[in-house]
């Protein structure tokens, strides 16, 4: 999906492995670059993570394993982040790999996990921690335009230029400008056409970034994203709102999509050109249908295992252990997910965007999900040893005392 950059202050309260203040790095070893942290850090332990001890685990280490293929293939000594250096390197996660390499029960993988990492809790200094989610939608789909799918699937076209997260447009005289918003794109642009859908649908396809279409002779094609036109992210459902077409009790994917379906084709047109973000996509394979897309970590997302986070502020593949609300998953939750995936409405420390799988029930229980919540990063010892010391934080006993370590 997406990403963003920010040159910020990322609070971080630090949780411990050890009762005693950790060695320096030895001579000549850089130690990683780190946000500001604040005044004070909050110690913390496996105990203090609520719900770690029931957590299930599997869905977790698969993602996991995919993330250590993608770390293998790293220069040993880069960073796996230039925003969040403090993550290490590949050869930091290196005995962690291994360690969770061959399949483990819950039970054994718990305790690698507390053997291995470091709980570090990640505070937003702006007070605003949230959590949504976000599903991979399967659309039905035609080759050609026919009533009811009048909304073309649009590629890249020919006249667009990469330029990181401000793409450009190749005029006819060979000049460039920045790429256009919806509006202009969706009435003057040409572009290869992967498919035809309803136009809610293709609509809700951008907001996702990517999905599975379906023809009628059974075929399944995923619509991959492949870029975004550069333009700010607007909120649809906030002016919907604001304009009194839904109430705020509405502002849902399915309360927008309601709306949709009962309004006509202009004011659907109007209100989807709210929102200036343009998403284009590619066409592949379907694949292993039990996984989803590629995440930008650029391995297959898996359901209740991945989560999309501000590549501003985190290290993709890194684990993170979050508790939140979700209605859909029956209320209070916590688990374990790897952060294998951006999002361009994805901003802030404490951000996350679970993953929820594929299909209609994985799109009810995602549209469900917006609750704030904690975060908290699982680092391998060696990587928390550096940042204690960098902090000058001095840990206390964690993981001689968390639950069922004794």
């Amino acid at each position: 999906m997406l990403r963003l950059i920010v040159g910020a202050i990322a609070a971080f309260f630090l949780a411990a492995c050890q009762s005693t203040q950790p060695p320096a790095p030895p001579p000549g070893q850089q130690v990683p670059g780190l946000f500001t942290p604040p005044p004070a850090s909050s110690p913390a332990s496996y105990r203090d993570l609520p719900g770690w001890q029931g957590a299930p685990l599997a869905a977790s280490l698969e993602a996991f394993r995919r993330t250590c293929d993608r770390f293998s293939r790293r220069a040993w000594d880069a960073p796996l982040s230039r925003n969040a250096a403090w993550a290490g390197t590949a050869e930091d996660w290196g005995p962690a790999c291994a360690s969770l390499s061959t399949p483990l029960d819950d039970a054994a993988a718990r305790r690698v996990f507390e053997s291995l990492f470091v709980p570090v809790e990640i505070i937003d200094p702006e007070g605003k921690p949230r959590f949504t989610g976000y599903f991979e939608p399967m659309y039905e789909a035609r080759r050609s335009p026919e009533p009811g799918f009048t909304e073309p699937v649009l590629a890249l076209p020919s006249d667009f230029v990469a330029n990181g997260d401000s793409p450009l447009q190749r005029l006819p005289n060979g000049t460039t400008r920045p790429y256009p918003p919806r509006a202009e794109i969706t009435s003057n642009v040409s572009a290869p056409v992967i498919a035809w859908a309803h136009p809610s649908d293709v609509f809700f396809l951008q907001v996702q970034g990517s999905g599975r279409l379906v023809f009628p002779d059974g075929h399944t094609m995923r619509a991959a994203y492949a870029a975004h036109n550069g333009q700010p992210f607007k909120s649809v459902a906030n002016w919907l709102i604001e304009t009194g077409r839904i109430t705020r009790g509405e502002g849902s994917m399915q309360g927008i999509r309601a709306w949709m379906d009962r309004a006509s084709p202009d004011e659907v047109r109007q209100a989807m050109n709210i929102n200036p973000r343009f998403v284009f996509f590619q066409s592949l394979p379907e694949g292993d249908a039990a996984l989803g897309p590629n995440g930008a970590h650029n391995v297959p997302l898996t359901p209740l295992g991945s989560m999309a986070v501000d590549p501003s502020f985190h290290a993709l593949g890194v684990p993170m252990f979050v508790q939140t609300t979700a209605p859909g998953l029956g209320g209070a939750w916590s688990g374990l997910l790897i952060a294998q995936d951006t999002g361009g409405a994805i901003k802030g420390p404490v951000r996350g965007d679970i993953y929820f799988g594929t299909g209609f029930d994985a799109g009810q229980r995602a549209g469900t999900m917006n609750a704030p919540g904690r975060l908290w990063v699982l680092l391998p010892r060696k990587v928390a040893e550096r940042l204690y010391h960098t902090l000058g934080a001095r840990p206390v006993a964690a993981l001689e005392t968390a639950p069922g370590m004794g």
